[in-house]
């Protein structure tokens, strides 16, 4: 169990360092910045290397939704819920720790958004609550049917990673504009205490939409993709499950 949840803590780690890293750091830097779109690569690539480095050990979950979302699917065992969660979120507490003093050593340094989630006025694009809630829901439903379907037993063998951070990817360029995406409670919750937004208020909803978009996604994929095709993994070695 120790090995699992260290892995699951570098794993989130590296997900917040790297995606929210880019944003933080690189996505508006004079002349060279990456953009929203190198920022959603960015993501879409922490969780595709990380699920190859550490995946055959935890699972490579790397966010709380995907962990509820893989219980839910028959997939993890309920067991180990809890303790991956705590770990997920130290992680990424860790990785955002990490960012802000490396970011604070800019002269120009000023926290602002700092890479959280937010609807309304904390909104890229200011689109309001319903609209963050129900991108957030879609989207991480989307991502744990693609999870679930990428590692079945009638997936080719070997690629789900790539499959699962291309999906991240693919999220990222859809929801950007409207809540900065989060699809990832451990992520969100990460960087909204550095932010000087008050992102912290919005938190409960980056907790909310994407537990619930899991949740209906495994029932999605469990009940009508593949009924009967996930059995508990109880006594068994892990699935390849990455996420963000």
């Amino acid at each position: 169990m120790g090995r699992k949840l260290a892995a699951e803590f570098f794993g989130t780690f590296w997900l917040v360092f790297g995606g929210c890293g880019s944003a933080v750091l690189a996505a508006g830097f004079p002349q060279l910045g990456i953009g929203f779109v190198g920022v959603s690569f960015a993501f879409g690539l922490t969780v595709l290397t990380m699920a190859y480095a550490v995946g055959g050990i935890s699972g490579g979950h790397f966010n709380p939704a995907v962990s509820l979302g893989l219980a839910i699917a028959g997939r993890f065992d309920w067991s180990e819920l809890i303790p991956y969660w705590i770990v997920q979120v130290i992680g990424g507490l860790a990785a955002a720790t990490f960012l802000y003093v490396i970011a604070s050593g800019s002269p120009t340094f000023a926290a602002g958004g700092f890479a959280s989630n937010g609807y309304g006025d904390l909104s890229p694009g200011h689109y309001g609550l319903v609209s963050a809630l129900i991108i957030e829901i879609t989207l991480t439903a989307g991502f744990l049917i693609v999870i679930l379907g990428s590692t079945s037993k009638a997936a080719p063998v070997g690629f789900a990673p790539i499959a699962i951070g291309l999906a991240l990817t693919l999220i990222h360029l859809i929801s950007i504009p409207v809540t900065n995406t989060s699809v990832n409670p451990a992520r969100s919750t990460a960087v909204a205490f550095f932010s000087t937004t008050g992102a912290s208020s919005q938190l409960w909803l980056f907790w909310l939409a994407p537990l619930l978009g899991a949740a209906i996604g495994a029932i999605i994929w469990k009940w009508l993709l593949a009924p009967g095709e996930s059995p508990a993994l109880i006594g068994r070695e892990p699935e390849l499950a990455p996420t963000a």
